[in-house]
């Protein structure tokens, strides 16, 4: 009902962990696969942390891209947690290339990410294919780095969660990344991440087929609107009544 109301074609779909179990909307969607776009940051992040490619979040890497970029953001001197938050392509690139074909390719291998495909090119394989993972299998990758089970150091997966935080309250946190193949036309919009309750994790992702621009922000309200719909996150209090 909530994609219909926006008028999107989509999929959500978490993984209930005590169940083992998938819940969510339009299955053959949720099992089909899309470019990661740039909801591969987190896998290109803890990658590059694990082999040495960058010492920390924090470590400034250099600005390589175009001098007029699509978001004037990105020419801020910064940071993987920086660059994860304003989704910088070119230092995610640049990341892409210390880390080098053969050992990202190894290393992608190693974590079972979608179809495991990424061509000859280090810098464009996420955004152009042919790389390609479904929307359950973003949830199965995850889990794993929430729980930090995946086959990496436990301090990078550490820091990797760390940086995808995008909110909390009372008992939960929120990491969350936002995907947008072929931007800034059409193309597959992702939101994709977990909630942490306790030791409770639930992970999720959306995706949505997007006409442009107008339709970026439909990806995080449908995936927080569907989250707080299953009881995962809360709902926000209703602002007071006016008075007559």
């Amino acid at each position: 009902a909530l994609f219909r109301q926006q008028g999107v074609e989509g999929t959500f779909v978490l993984l209930d962990e005590r169940s083992d179990t998938l819940r969510g909307t339009n299955r053959a969607r949720a099992e089909q696969r899309f470019s990661p776009a740039s909801t591969f940051k987190i896998a290109n992040a803890l990658i590059g942390l694990s082999l040495g490619a960058v010492r920390s979040v924090d470590e400034v890497i250099p600005y390589t891209g175009d001098a007029n970029p699509f978001m004037r953001e990105w020419l801020e001197p910064m940071g993987l947690r920086g660059a994860m938050k304003v989704s910088n392509v070119p230092l995610y690139e640049e990341l892409a290339r210390r880390i080098g074909l053969q050992r990202m390719r190894e290393a992608i291998v190693r974590l079972g990410y979608g179809n495991q495909q990424i061509g000859s090119d280090v810098t464009t394989f996420w955004l152009r294919g042919p790389l390609a993972i479904s929307a359950v299998e973003q949830t199965r990758f995850l889990s794993r780095l929430a729980h930090r089970t995946l086959p990496f150091p436990d301090q990078a997966q550490r820091q990797v969660a760390e940086i995808t935080r995008v909110d909390s309250g009372p008992g939960w946190s929120l990491h969350a990344k936002t995907g947008w193949q072929n931007a800034p036309g059409a193309g597959v919009g992702w939101w994709v991440g977990w909630v942490q309750k306790g030791d409770q994790i639930t992970p999720f992702a959306l995706n949505i087929a997007m006409a442009g621009a107008s339709d970026a922000p439909k990806r995080e309200q449908l995936g927080r609107s569907s989250l707080q719909a299953l009881g995962i996150l809360p709902t926000p209090p209703r602002g007071p009544l006016l008075a007559p």
